[in-house]
C-alpha cells in the first residue's frame, strides 16, 4: 500500500521489495540500517518499514560505488551526501560519522578552538577548501579581516550568513564567497569551520542549544564535534559544498572542487593526538566557563 509520509515522499516498498529491486539481500540491508542508518526507512503506524523509489536508486548507487572500488562506509556516505538529505551540516556529519563524540561548550571556548583551527590549519594548509558557518552577518563582520586573509591562499573560501549578499563566485577564485541562508534554515543555528586540505585537515561543527530565556552573547552554549580525521573532514566539506550549491543554484558548482576519492583514514598517532586535544578542550572549556561566571555581575562563586 502506498503511504505519503511527512516528508512528502511516497513510501510503498517493503524491505523485501527493496531487496528484490536492488538484488541486495534483506539481511544486508538490515545490517546497513543498523550500522549506517542507511537506507532510511519511513515507519507506518504498525512500525513496518517502508521505502521509496529514491531508496532504490540510492542502494543501486552504493553498489555502483562499491564496484568502482569504494569501501562500504565511504560509498554510503557519498550517496547520503549526493542525495541531499537534510539541510544541516551538523546533523549530516553526525549521521555520517556517529563515532564523533559531541561536547557541550561555552561560546568562549568555541571561539578559542575556532581560532586555533583557522590559525594552524587554514592559514598553513596548502590550498585548502574552507567553509565557515557564521549564523549572522554580524559575526561574519567580526571575522571578516581574518577570513579575507585566509581566502588569499585557499582554493575556495565560503561563508554561510543570514542575509542575501552579492555572490562573489565570478570574481577571483580566492575571493570570500558569501552564501545567504533562508530564515528557516538550520544553518542559522550552526557554527562551523571546515578546512579540507591534504596536509592539515580539521573541522569544528557546532549547533547552538536552545535556552528557556534570553541569554547574553557570552552565555550562549553549543553542542560541538571536532575532528582532524581526513575522511571526516572530506565528507563534511562535501556536505557544505552541496548545501552551498543548493542555496545558489546555477552558479559554478562547489561540489566539483571537492576531490572524488576519499583520503586515507586517520593514523593511530593522529587518533592519539586527537584524544589528547579533546581532553585539552575539556579543560579549556571549564577554565573559560569559570571566568565567564565570575565576570558576570549576577554570578555566584565559581562552580556554584
Amino acid at each position: 500500500m502506498d503511504r505519503l509520509m511527512s516528508d512528502g515522499v511516497v513510501h510503498s516498498l517493503s524491505i523485501g521489495e527493496l531487496s528484490a529491486r536492488t538484488d541486495v539481500p534483506v539481511a544486508t540491508l538490515r545490517s546497513w540500517e543498523q550500522r549506517y542508518g542507511f537506507p532510511s526507512a519511513a515507519r507506518e503506524a504498525g512500525r513496518h518499514r517502508r521505502f521509496s523509489e529514491g531508496d532504490v536508486e540510492d542502494v543501486l548507487q552504493v553498489k555502483r560505488h562499491r564496484s568502482a572500488g569504494l569501501g562500504l562506509a565511504a560509498a554510503v556516505r557519498r550517496v547520503a551526501i549526493d542525495s541531499g538529505h537534510g539541510s544541516s551540516v551538523f546533523a549530516q556529519v553526525r549521521r555520517l560519522h556517529p563515532e564523533l563524540t559531541p561536547r557541550v561548550m561555552s561560546k568562549a571556548a568555541l571561539t578559542a578552538v575556532s581560532h586555533a583551527i583557522e590559525d594552524e590549519c587554514c592559514a598553513r594548509a596548502a590550498l585548502p577548501r574552507l567553509f565557515g558557518g557564521f549564523q549572522t552577518s554580524e559575526f561574519l563582520r567580526a571575522s571578516r579581516i581574518r577570513w579575507n586573509e585566509l581566502a588569499r591562499t585557499s582554493q575556495v573560501t565560503v561563508a554561510f550568513v543570514d542575509v542575501a549578499s552579492a555572490s562573489r563566485r565570478n570574481e577571483a577564485p580566492s575571493a570570500l564567497m558569501e552564501i545567504p541562508t533562508p530564515a528557516a534554515s538550520p544553518l542559522r543555528r550552526e557554527w562551523f569551520v571546515i578546512c579540507d586540505a591534504e596536509d592539515l585537515p580539521a573541522l569544528l561543527i557546532a549547533v547552538e542549544l536552545p535556552a528557556s530565556r534570553p541569554r547574553p552573547d557570552g552565555g550562549r552554549t553549543f553542542e560541538m564535534v571536532w575532528s582532524a580525521d581526513p575522511a571526516v573532514v572530506r565528507s563534511a566539506a562535501r556536505v557544505a559544498a552541496a548545501l552551498a550549491d543548493d542555496h545558489l543554484p546555477g552558479q559554478r558548482s562547489l561540489s566539483d572542487l571537492i576531490p572524488f576519492d576519499d583520503p586515507a583514514p586517520a593514523s593511530e598517532d593522529l587518533r592519539r593526538a586527537g584524544e589528547l586535544f579533546d581532553r585539552v578542550i575539556g579543560y579549556l572549556d571549564r577554565t573559560l566557563g569559570r571566568r565567564e561566571s565570575a565576570s558576570r555581575p549576577d554570578a555566584g562563586p565559581a562552580g556554584a
